[in-house]
């Protein structure tokens, strides 16, 4: 028996049962989640993490999710909802807001407290400070909550077929009833795997470039302030050289 069997079909590839089919619900879970997801957590993170309120919510949220079982979730929510993308999607969520959740807060956290004190200093107001000073220094980390969500999301939208959704989990679940249902398997199990790697390849090199340009950022800030401190030290100097005269 060769794995590859199913995978390498052509005809297997089209279709409403077809592998591109699959895919893309897949990858319409996954990106439905991620982005209510972010809707959610990314304003809630950001209110959080400007206020320094809340860090109790957070942390609450973020060890919940670690103890939550992916399959009782699903089933608790078909449970409610019945059958189908709604369900899934929903669960897919609330397993992709703390992650982000969390990212975004300890983000503002660890902005550079220089900078934001500047940013008041100049007389900017709170959403000034936020747009154009807390949220750009905390943007990697925002982006490695993003990137985590992802992954997880990807990798849990495969149980979407036990809910009689689609997704590449119908591969896994179908060829568990067939004899020689394994490259049908063997094809659900790679082509998510793939996935997962190839978002986070994609989202390792967006957050490397926002790494890159926060600093870039937190440099230009800083240059202004210090452009200051030299007129201050000539002023200085020339009254030290007057006394001297």
């Amino acid at each position: 028996m060769n794995l590859f069997d199913h995978l390498l079909n052509p005809a297997n590839w089209s279709g409403p049962t077809g592998i591109t089919t699959r895919l893309l619900e897949h990858i319409g879970y996954s990106a439905a989640a991620i982005a209510i997801a972010v809707v959610i957590a990314l304003p809630i993170g950001i209110a959080i993490g400007h206020t320094g309120r809340g860090n109790l919510f957070v942390s609450a949220t973020s060890n919940a999710a670690r103890a939550l079982p992916t399959l009782g979730l699903l089933t608790l929510v078909v449970v409610l909802l019945g059958t189908g993308a709604a369900p899934v999607v929903l669960a897919l969520v609330v397993l992709a807001i703390p992650p982000i959740l969390n990212g975004t807060v300890v983000g503002f956290r660890t902005a550079d407290r220089d900078a934001v004190l500047a940013a008041r200093a100049m007389g900017m107001t709170g959403g000034q400070q936020i747009r154009k000073v807390e949220l750009p220094l905390a943007m990697p980390l925002v982006l490695s909550g993003l990137r985590s969500a992802t992954l997880q999301v990807i990798a849990t939208a495969t149980v979407a077929a036990m809910a009689a959704a689609g997704g590449l989990g119908r591969f896994v679940i179908d060829g568990q009833k067939r004899r020689d249902g394994y490259p049908e398997m063997f094809t659900g199990a790679l082509l998510v795997m793939v996935l997962a790697i190839v978002s986070d390849v994609v989202l390792g090199g967006t957050t490397r470039l926002a790494q890159r340009r926060s600093g870039g950022r937190r440099k230009v800030r800083a240059d202004p302030f210090d452009a200051e401190v030299p007129g201050n030290k000539s002023d200085n100097a020339s009254d030290t050289e007057g006394a001297s005269a």
